[in-house]
């Protein structure tokens, strides 16, 4: 039995979360404003260039979504992946199936984004297994509103 079915984290888990930590303690060690986010921009760029294809090919589509609809959101990695922050805090992020092992990539919302609606029901991650131009529109109007 795996540690992933016996209610323990699988080992790409817990690599998320070691990352994570690492992420938090070098913003803790990180200097002044432009520096930081110069060097988060950095990390981001970094991230999506070791993804494989077409992973890659959908991170670098969706950066330059966020950076079109939502110019005010600034580049962050979130759990060792892509994300894209309002003060300081992720609101939108893209998490690599390939690097994951998963069947498919996972474009997210954090609870910071503003996507709440009058049902009290609504989706915070959307599975992606391609980024057409269909799908760019949908996701464009989507981090358009979470970013309000």
């Amino acid at each position: 039995m795996s540690a992933a079915q016996d209610g323990g984290f699988s080992a790409e888990e817990r690599a998320a979360m070691k990352s994570r930590a690492a992420e938090l303690k070098a913003e803790a060690r990180s200097g002044k404003a432009a520096e930081k986010a110069a060097a988060d921009a950095a990390a981001v760029e970094a991230k999506i260039a070791e993804m494989p294809e077409p992973d890659r090919v959908m991170a670098e589509r969706l950066q330059a979504l966020v950076a079109e609809a939502a110019p005010a959101l600034q580049p962050k990695l979130y759990y060792g992946q892509p994300g894209w922050a309002k003060s300081g805090k992720v609101v939108v992020f893209f998490r690599s199936g390939l690097m994951d092992k998963a069947r498919y990539s996972t474009l997210g919302f954090s609870e910071n984004a503003a996507l709440d609606d009058e049902t009290g029901l609504w989706p915070t991650s959307y599975a992606l297994e391609r980024l057409d131009d269909a799908a760019a529109a949908r996701i464009r109007d989507l981090i358009v509103t979470a970013a309000a």
